[in-house]
This record gives structure tokens, C-alpha cells and sequence, in this order.
């Protein structure tokens, strides 16, 4: 948080930092990653323009729903944080917040978000319960099965069908080719993630794909990522957004390439920055997706 900017704020609330760190809102990434399909989403359930109000809503809804999947992300690993080199400092796990406090920051973010639902259509609201059992059940998935990430994934899909219905529309192939690609990309960038903290991560007894596909790991999040380009052209056959759209999966082939060569020694920190680097590969596919629909549009203006 910057100090400067909210120093009144903070000589009236000092511990806001640490709600600030809980909620992870000085790491974005997750925000972007979450964002990024979410908005591919609702701009191809608009026809490339939807309603700036569906587009606002769902905005704030992705920062609100990531915050809220952060912290009961850490109230599930307060005693598992702790034995994590990369999570020690987090709020919990030093003592800062209360496990109690966290909760009732948790119920409040997730008011916000629901508070957000009342300028939707009533299905959107029915799915979006659907959205707070995934997001409230993945962290407790590391203790049971080597694949919290697909768990995750869902999650982090879940917003893409909600698009859809907020737009008046059942969920079609379209749709669901969006879930299953985001679905194979955020295992693969997720195992990158757990990637570097795979050794911790043994001591503590946590489960992961990282762990689960050991000296395999690499061979699985390309074949995945082939997956997710798979699916991004079978939709671009779908939508016919002609040479934007292939121009954004050839680019996120080359930035996937990129993420392998950072990841080939399995380097905690490389894998790390490899995690960090599928930010670029949303906003390309989403420049992809816009500017596919202004080409249609600029024809079929003349």
C-alpha cells in the first residue's frame, strides 16, 4: 500500500496493511489472472460490446472474489504457512491477524461481491453460489488430492459462464471450449507456481500437480498449454475473428516457449517468474479477442 498516499488512513487504521497484504492486494497477478478470461468472456458473449455496465460489474466482481480466495486461502494454511519460506510472512501465519479477524474480513468481501449481483438477472445470482463453494472448497483441496490446481482452475473458470447468463445467454460451445482452455492453462501456470515451493511444500506435507508429475512436470504443463491453444482454435473457428485471434494464440505459443526456457532448471525463482509471466499471455489473447470483433465490425460498417 502506498504509505504516502493513504497516510491520514493509516494514523486512523495502522493494522490496514495487513488487511491490505491479507487480501493480497500488493500482488496483483492473481487479479490479472483471474481477469484476463473473465473479460475474453464477457466481450464474446457481448458480440465484442457488452454492456459497460456487465463489464464494470464484473471487474470489481474479479477483485473482490480474488481478495476473498485469498484470504480464506490463508485462514485454511495458517498452520502451513508458517513451514513455507515464500508464505512465512503472510498476516496469519505471523501473528498479525487473528484466524476470527480474517473470517469476518472474509464474510465482508464476499457481502461486497454479492452486493454487486443486484445489478444482475437472477441466474447470474444462482451461479454465483456456485462460484463461492469452488472458491471456499480449493483451499482445503492441497491437504487431500495432488490436484488442488484443477480445483483452482475451476474457480477460476467459473466466472466465464456467469458472463454468458449476465448477458441473457444459455452457455454454449462457446462457452464451455473458454472454461476447459482456461481451465488446462491455470493448471499448467499454477504448477509452475507450486513448482517453487515443491520442496517446502514435501516437508509440510502439501499436496500439489507439481509434486504429483515430479520429473514429468515440465512435459505436463506444455501439453496442457497445447490443450488450452487447442481449444482457443477451435473457438476461433467458432467466432471467425479472423487474423487478430490466430495472431494472439501464435503469440501466446512464443510467450509459452518463453515460460519453458525460464522453467527448463527448475529454479524456484525461474519457475516463479514463469508463473508471473502468463499475464502477458491473458492480455494477448484478450487483444486478440477485441480486435478480432473490430475487424468484423469495420466490413460490415462499410
Amino acid at each position: 500500500m502506498p504509505t504516502a498516499l493513504f497516510a491520514p488512513l493509516l494514523a486512523r487504521f495502522p493494522r490496514l496493511p495487513d488487511f491490505w497484504k491479507l487480501a493480497r492486494f500488493d500482488r496483483p497477478i492473481g487479479i490479472w489472472l483471474l481477469l484476463w478470461p473473465t473479460l475474453w468472456a464477457v466481450y464474446i458473449a457481448g458480440d465484442g460490446n457488452p454492456p459497460l455496465r456487465i463489464l464494470l460489474v464484473f471487474i470489481a466482481g474479479v477483485v473482490l472474489m480474488r481478495a476473498a480466495g485469498c484470504v480464506i486461502n490463508d485462514i485454511a494454511d495458517r498452520d502451513f504457512d508458517g513451514h513455507v519460506a515464500r508464505t512465512r510472512d503472510r498476516p496469519i501465519a505471523a501473528g498479525r491477524i487473528k484466524a476470527k479477524e480474517a473470517a469476518v474480513f472474509f464474510i465482508g468481501l464476499l457481502a461486497l461481491a454479492a452486493s454487486l449481483l443486484l445489478l444482475l438477472n437472477r441466474e447470474t445470482f444462482y451461479w454465483a453460489l456456485g462460484a463461492v463453494a469452488i472458491a471456499s472448497l480449493y483451499p482445503f483441496m492441497k491437504r487431500y488430492t495432488y490436484l488442488p490446481q484443477v480445483v483452482l482452475g475451476a474457480a477460476f473458470s467459473w466466472g466465464i459462464p456467469m458472463a454468458f447468463v449476465a448477458q441473457g445467454k444459455t452457455p454454449g460451445p462457446e462457452c464451455w471450449l473458454i472454461f476447459a482452455g482456461n481451465l488446462c492453462w491455470t493448471v499448467a501456470y499454477d504448477t509452475y507456481y507450486a513448482m517453487a515451493d515443491r520442496e517446502d511444500d514435501l516437508k509440510a506435507g502439501i499436496k500439489s500437480t507439481a509434486i504429483l508429475f515430479g520429473d514429468m512436470d515440465l512435459l505436463m504443463i506444455g501439453s496442457l498449454q497445447a490443450l488450452f491453444l487447442f481449444a482457443l482454435w477451435l473457438l476461433a473457428g467458432r467466432l471467425a475473428l479472423g487474423w487478430p485471434f490466430a495472431a494472439s494464440l501464435l503469440g501466446a505459443a512464443l510467450l509459452f516457449a518463453w515460460e519453458f526456457r525460464l522453467a527448463g532448471q527448475r529454479e524456484p525463482a525461474r519457475c516463479l517468474q514463469a508463473f508471473l509471466h502468463n499475464h502477458w499471455v491473458g492480455g494477448v489473447i484478450f487483444a486478440g479477442v477485441v480486435f478480432g470483433y473490430l475487424t468484423k465490425a469495420v466490413p460490415a460498417a462499410l
